[in-house]
């Protein structure tokens, strides 16, 4: 299983460079849109679709209101990114009182409401990390990949006291810390690669660890939905990693609150 993830992460990892980075405006909104939307079809048997027409149509939703917000400009605007906010703040609450407060979202309609006001602010917040600069959106990426790995080794090393235990048993908060250090140390590292003033450099520090404590947020409500839907893993495009909402549920809560820190700083 370790060799197939790493030989999925090496072919992965240069496709996603040059969609990322090496893509125009237009492509990359088309690149980016893509990924969501795949991770909206799966989004849509989180929350109990069966039936691949009846995903489609969910899909197809998702990518009108994406079209909609392409044209009418609303992918320029920070609301999308607010609302995004908001939506994990709530999110919150649910990991936190799960099972207790389930009956509030267990409906498939909600499940799919849910998806939308995830998916879409991650998909307006790569558009505008990538407007601002590609370096930020280079570095929200190794702030989670380096945040996974934090959490990762000092979780093994230190791991005593569940986080979420009801939601997703393995994970502690010793393992939020290890990665909220790894992360704050990457903070530091990327202020001196860009030459950042002290306020500057403190204020990403402080973003980063903000945005690190709510990217588990993303890992933990996918973990809920799939605790719900009785299922491992989000779907099974990638070999040893699950589906595309398995390798982007940090990214879906950290993009849009990083767009919102960028758009502040």
């Amino acid at each position: 299983m370790l060799k197939q993830r790493i030989l999925t992460a090496l072919v992965l990892a240069p496709l996603a460079l040059v969609g990322l980075f090496g893509l125009v405006e237009g492509g990359f909104a088309l690149f980016t849109g893509a990924v969501v939307l795949w991770g909206g079809w799966e989004w849509a048997n989180l929350s109990g679709l069966v039936r691949p027409v009846q995903r489609l149509a969910y899909v197809t939703g998702l990518a009108v209101l994406m079209l909609l917000a392409w044209l009418l400009g609303v992918v320029q605007s920070a609301w999308p990114l607010w609302l995004g906010a908001i939506g994990w703040l709530i999110s919150g609450y649910w990991v936190v009182s799960y099972p207790r407060t389930s009956q509030q979202w267990h409906t498939p309609a909600t499940r799919l409401a849910m998806g939308a006001w995830v998916l879409l602010p991650c998909w307006i917040g790569f558009i505008h990390l990538r407007a601002i600069g590609g370096e930020w959106l280079l570095y929200v990426l190794l702030l989670v990949w380096v945040a996974d790995i934090g959490a990762y080794f000092a979780g093994r090393r230190f791991g005593r006291r569940k986080l979420a235990p009801r939601v997703s048993p393995g994970k502690s908060w010793e393992g939020v810390y290890g990665g909220m250090v790894a992360t704050a140390l990457l903070a530091v590292l990327f202020s001196a690669w860009l030459g950042l003033g002290t306020a500057q450099a403190i204020w990403l520090v402080v973003a980063t660890l903000v945005v690190t404590l709510v990217s588990v947020l993303g890992d933990l409500l996918e973990s809920m939905l799939k605790r719900l839907r009785g299922i491992k893993d989000s779907g099974r495009l990638l070999p040893g990693h699950g589906g595309i909402l398995d390798r982007i549920d940090s990214l879906t809560a950290a993009i849009p609150l990083f767009a919102l820190f960028r758009l502040w700083g």
